[in-house]
């Protein structure tokens, strides 16, 4: 007998590599512009990902 899946839920905590106290004056300062907007890049994707597996499961909803 089979077994289904209704429902699933994951939940993932994504936490910046953290790294010495001198290092990280360093490397905050001269790298603060980049991060913030490889971040931004980022967090978009993830949410336009999302947002395509959230339509794709709807219209799934829907053929049914």
């Amino acid at each position: 007998m089979p077994i289904e899946i209704k429902e699933l839920h994951i939940r993932v905590a994504i936490n910046p590599p953290q790294s010495g106290p001198a290092s990280s004056a360093a490397t905050g300062a001269a790298s603060s512009g980049k991060t913030g907007s490889s971040s931004n890049d980022d967090k978009d994707a993830i949410v336009a990902e999302c947002v395509e597996q959230v339509l794709q499961i709807l219209q799934n909803k829907a053929e049914r």
